[in-house]
């Protein structure tokens, strides 16, 4: 099998379509599959169009080999925006997938993602109420948005991630996400970063789940783990993958649904090419260069 993006939107199709999307539907079939629809969002994100405008006249004049149908933009959003609950069953399944599925190592942290940059635009959106104002350490500004909570394979798999407004803890955000015991199984290792300490948030990872939870020491308590930071950049180098290569921060949501659906279609672009690497046995999992052209 080549690595190309030919050939991974092929396996990716067939994989949709023989595990994850249902053939029952009621009514007049599409005329573009959820299968060839999640393709299609896939190859948006790996070739580089955050506009949907752009995309679309893209797709309609060097994709046609590819899909048999391709609709309009209103068409495609309409579809896209409904389909964030199919694009989380797809994530998981293909992580299930990768021999690291089975490892006892998950990465979690989080990460800013901001809708909108002007006062105005806040006033009118329609985010209004799921959004909120928060602070970035990494770039000290301030942002208004959401955060996204990312819990990853060693590789940088997408394991399981939620979206919470930036006044949520963060330890509060990843207790409830990881109340999924289908996730995390016991004698697991969670590496967290320091954000993530409190005695409530060990106790639950601890106890109720029956993982090993580890962070970097702080300043103001005894030596424990040390300084993992090697361990800590491969988080954030998945972090940067999803900034910098899938434009996570240009994601275009306009809705709660619509940000959601265009925040998995980052995390499902990273999932498939991880999971195609380690079908093609390509030396570097988290590496798509190959698909970006």
């Amino acid at each position: 099998m080549k690595t190309n993006l030919d050939a991974l939107l092929a396996a990716l199709y067939v994989f949709i379509d023989d595990h994850v999307a249902s053939c029952l539907r009621i009514g007049r079939p599409p005329k573009l599959t959820d299968a060839e629809l999640l393709c299609l969002a896939v190859a948006q994100v790996l070739l580089g169009f955050p506009s949907a405008r752009h995309w679309i006249r893209f797709a309609h004049a060097r994709l046609g080999h590819l899909f048999r149908y391709l609709p309009q933009q209103s068409a495609c959003n309409k579809r896209l925006n409904a389909a964030g609950p199919l694009i989380s069953a797809v994530i998981e399944a293909l992580a299930r997938q990768v021999p690291t599925w089975n490892d006892d190592l998950r990465l979690i942290d989080s990460t800013p993602l901001p809708c909108a940059a002007s006062r105005e635009t806040v006033k009118r959106s329609d985010l209004a109420g799921h959004c909120g104002y928060g602070f970035c350490r990494s770039h000290s500004r301030f942002f208004w948005g959401l955060r996204l909570y990312l819990v990853t394979t060693a590789e940088g798999m997408p394991v399981t991630w939620c979206l919470a407004t930036p006044k949520t803890g963060q330890r509060e955000v990843m207790a409830a996400l990881k109340r999924d015991h289908r996730l995390v199984r016991q004698g697991q290792v969670i590496l967290a970063d320091k954000g993530f300490a409190g005695k409530e948030f060990e106790a639950f990872v601890a106890e109720r789940l029956g993982a090993h939870p580890v962070r970097p020491d702080r300043k103001d308590e005894p030596a424990r783990h040390g300084k993992p930071a090697r361990v800590r950049q491969w988080i954030e180098a998945v972090i940067d993958t999803l900034k910098g290569q899938l434009s996570l921060e240009q994601h275009g949501g306009r809705t709660p649904a619509g940000v959601f659906a265009r925040t998995g279609q980052r995390l499902l672009a990273l999932a498939a090419g991880i999971w195609h690497n380690w079908t093609t046995g390509a030396p570097t999992k988290r590496s798509l260069i190959a698909y970006d052209h």
